[in-house]
């Protein structure tokens, strides 16, 4: 049985790791070199680093603090926002990133997904899902969660698979930030239905939202970033408690 993996995820803005609610309320959270390095000491399975406004302020990610983030971890580590191209990701990959996380680009050019994993390995190519629930269903947002499409995210989510995406990183719009719980419903659709691991994002807030997860939607990990940011809750005591309710996890 494969381990369920634990991810803290580094949101940057301007260099900085910050944090909001619901894609919103953005406020500082740390700097990400320490926090990269503090979380890969305590044990995190993964890490992931997310430019959130690249995409929105057309720019590139800060490869220079992807090298530096990188030089402080030993764990696998994910980079997103703004890639566009099979040229941003060789310069990531060469700056210390294990894999890519492409959203909005892949969103506008599927064929991305092709070009990616056909260069690179599917296993190297995360498509992140930013989604919202309304109108009866799960739509896929954009640029950072500001731009509602039509397309619902188990569609979309289905022909990146089948494009050559490894794995799906699904964030809920609608849980994001909130502690209230993951979006089970949305998670276990996927993770149950797709051939590819689904990480699970938005809503964590106590250990028994990594339980439910895990064990009702069948998540592959479980991505959190306030709660461990501000300490709230800390990677060991989490594995343990996991592992005593049954959760396989590594320590």
């Amino acid at each position: 049985m494969l381990t369920k993996r634990i991810i803290p995820c580094l949101d940057i803005k301007d260099g900085r790791t910050v944090k909001g609610i619901n894609f919103e309320n953005i406020r500082d959270a740390g700097d990400p070199v320490e926090l990269g390095a503090l979380y890969a000491s305590q044990g995190a399975d993964e890490l992931v680093f997310l430019d959130i406004t690249a995409t929105n302020e057309r720019r590139k990610t800060l490869a220079e603090l992807v090298t530096d983030i990188a030089r402080h971890v030993n764990i696998p580590f994910t980079v997103g926002g703004g890639i566009s191209s099979v040229e941003d990701v060789y310069v990531l990959l060469q700056s210390g990133a294990d894999k890519i996380s492409v959203n909005t680009s892949a969103f506008k050019d599927p064929a991305l997904v092709d070009r990616l994993s056909r260069e690179f390995g599917s296993q190297c190519i995360v498509l992140a899902i930013d989604t919202r629930f309304e109108d009866g269903d799960w739509y896929v947002y954009l640029n950072g969660g500001r731009v509602k499409t039509e397309v619902k995210a188990f569609d979309w989510a289905k022909e990146a698979v089948s494009r050559g995406a490894g794995e799906i990183l699904l964030t809920s719009m609608n849980n994001d930030g909130t502690k209230k719980g993951f979006a089970l419903d949305i998670t276990g659709q996927m993770a149950q239905n797709l051939n590819v691991p689904v990480i699970a994002s938005g809503g964590a807030g106590t250990m028994e939202h990594f339980t439910d997860v895990f064990e009702n939607a069948q998540a592959d990990a479980a991505l959190a970033a306030s709660i461990f940011h501000y300490k709230e809750i800390e990677i060991p005591a989490l594995k343990t408690f996991l592992y005593n309710k049954g959760v396989n996890v590594r320590f």
